[in-house]
């Protein structure tokens, strides 16, 4: 009888030590479930974004293509009449052709122009959501908001409350930022400072704009001084509490608009020369098609 009860003591013991693995090994299963779930989550919410922003691009794009179309129909049903003219008028006529010819070729380079600078914004984006991937989405989001790309920093992870003084962890994530700033000259950042609505008076900050200033300038300050960060290609900016992404009667949406946001911007004045430049040759090539059908 003492030998039975040992031997199922001992099968108890073995059954309740497989039980214990089973378990482990399913609730590590269920954490790296849980993890590929909330990985999926953040990039398909950042895909529907870019999405929103490239319906409305192409909105305008068609809009503007149909509008050309409208004066190319109208130009090639008045051919005929055209045909009966004088030699003026079929002179007339040839130069309206040669603007038709013009005009198509310069919705081709201004197609062109955007998709550059499309593919520019998109490699950006992918640049620093690789840098910045491993952080907590509360504390940093990166998104693209009519073609431009923002950063918006938590000021829970940049200031102590109260403070300008940017917290040694969150020079990290800075350097970060600093490091796709400085692989791509063709870039200007605004950082904009945003506090909740919550009243301030210090002898330091008088007021939500003075404190909001401060730590846009702070932040300047560290990319410059601590990352190398061209001066020239900064601009610090305090937006105090007019600018609230959340609702300020919780302090969850407080939270939210204690924040830091660096604005990347596409440099328009090469944008524009690029756009320029193609008007310029396309209507170069237009002339140089119509003196060949001469």
């Amino acid at each position: 009888m003492k030998k039975l009860f040992v031997g199922l003591m001992a099968a108890g013991i073995m059954v309740s030590c497989a039980s214990k693995k089973e378990l482990e090994a399913a609730q590590e299963k269920q954490k790296q479930t849980q993890e590929m779930l909330d990985t999926a989550t953040v990039k398909l919410n950042a895909a529907e974004k870019d999405l929103e922003v490239a319906k409305a691009r192409v909105n305008v794009l068609e809009e503007r293509v149909n509008d050309l179309k409208k004066e190319k129909d109208a130009l090639y049903e008045s051919q005929e009449d055209f045909i009966t003219l004088t030699k003026q008028g079929g002179k007339n006529l040839e130069r309206s052709l040669e603007s038709l010819r013009e005009k198509d070729m310069q919705i081709k380079s201004l197609n062109d122009a955007i998709t550059k600078k499309d593919s520019v914004t998109l490699a950006l984006v992918t640049s620093l959501k690789s840098s910045l991937g491993n952080l907590n989405d509360e504390d940093i989001s990166v998104n693209v908001e009519k073609g431009v790309v923002y950063i918006s920093i938590s000021d829970k992870l940049l200031f102590r409350s109260g403070s300008d003084n940017v917290q040694q962890e969150a020079k990290s994530v800075l350097g970060k930022v600093a490091k796709v700033v400085n692989d791509k000259p063709e870039i200007d950042i605004l950082i904009e400072g945003h506090t909740d609505n919550q009243p301030i008076s210090s002898s330091k900050f008088p007021d939500n704009w003075a404190l909001s200033t401060a730590r846009a300038t702070a932040v300047a300050r560290v990319l410059q001084e601590e990352f190398k960060v061209d001066p020239t290609r900064m601009t610090a900016a305090g937006r105090s509490y007019y600018m609230p992404v959340a609702s300020n009667d919780t302090a969850e949406g407080r939270a939210k608009n204690r924040r830091t946001r660096i604005i990347v911007l596409p440099k328009l004045d090469q944008f524009f020369d690029m756009v320029e430049k193609g008007m310029e040759q396309a209507k170069e090539n237009a002339k140089k098609e119509t003196q060949m059908k001469n």
